[in-house]
């Protein structure tokens, strides 16, 4: 399936090749690479590293929602990122995305040249959101999540979990409609780790192809999450294979069209040989 994602003065044209989302954490403790690029320098330099590696998008963010993660304060992750959203908006022309629930950080970053709100509480964590995402004519991420960072993992229940977001996502779309925000817009995370357990996580990747019927791109975030050092054995710095694998298996059986990764280059290439593998 081929979508178009409209983000302010970007459309992305989204199929055969699945795009390739690097993860810019400019955080001292999310759970893969915190503190890695915690400085305004070393997060610019990775994020060009990351466009010279191919990525399509930037996803940039300045608060951890790994597990058991406590928010920050507006300033606080307004000093992390907006410094670095303005450097990289004078030196790159692909999207940048900033992956934030603040609204007020949400309107600067964008007057500072990001396309892309990146909200892994869908809209219900701050009630102006909808707004600035109107507004800008952003692009929107919506994530589930069920709970907070904070509690997500204490005991995540699902009746059918697959259904049972695709349900939360109707409802959400149904008020972004009414809210006036173009569902062309709209990208579509089930949240991978985010208030579910491995084996939730594993039958939510086997049930990925359901999500189609809502008609809107899928964002897969799977990257050096936990239930893959599960499977392999391998500590987060040694789970690419495991990471590319699944977001392969992704593509082809489950029909997603946006990896948010932390191991652009490997990504890349492994979306390309198989957009090529489609047209031979």
């Amino acid at each position: 399936m081929t979508h178009r994602w409209r983000c302010r003065d970007h459309l992305l044209a989204i199929g055969p090749r699945a795009l390739v989302m690097g993860i810019v954490n400019v955080t001292p403790d999310s759970f893969s690479d915190g503190g890695r690029h915690y400085s305004t320098t070393q997060a610019v330099e990775h994020a060009l590293k990351l466009v010279a590696d191919g990525a399509d998008i930037l996803d940039i963010g300045g608060e951890s929602s790994r597990p058991g993660a406590l928010p920050v304060t507006l300033e606080e992750e307004r000093r992390r990122v907006l410094p670095v959203v303005q450097e990289l908006a004078r030196q790159i022309t692909i999207p940048l995305s900033i992956d934030t629930v603040k609204a007020p950080l949400a309107r600067e970053t964008l007057a500072a040249g990001a396309s892309i709100i990146n909200d892994i509480t869908a809209l219900q964590g701050d009630a102006e959101m909808a707004a600035v995402v109107r507004e800008s004519s952003a692009g929107l991420v919506l994530m589930h999540m069920q709970g907070t960072p904070a509690t997500m993992q204490a005991h995540p229940t699902y009746s059918d979990v697959a259904a049972d977001i695709i349900a939360f996502f109707a409802e959400r779309l149904q008020l972004t409609d009414r809210l006036g925000i173009d569902r062309e817009a709209i990208a579509l995370d089930p949240g991978f780790g985010f208030g579910k357990t491995h084996e939730h996580s594993r039958e939510m990747l086997r049930n990925l192809s359901r999500f189609q019927q809502l008609g809107l791109p899928i964002l897969l975030g799977v990257s050096r999450k936990g239930w893959i050092g599960e499977i392999l054995n391998r500590p987060r710095h040694q789970r690419v294979i495991g990471s590319v694998t699944i977001a392969c298996h992704a593509i082809i059986h489950g029909g997603a069209q946006i990896i948010r990764v932390h191991d652009v280059a490997e990504h890349v290439d492994a979306v390309r040989m198989l957009a090529a593998l489609k047209e031979s």
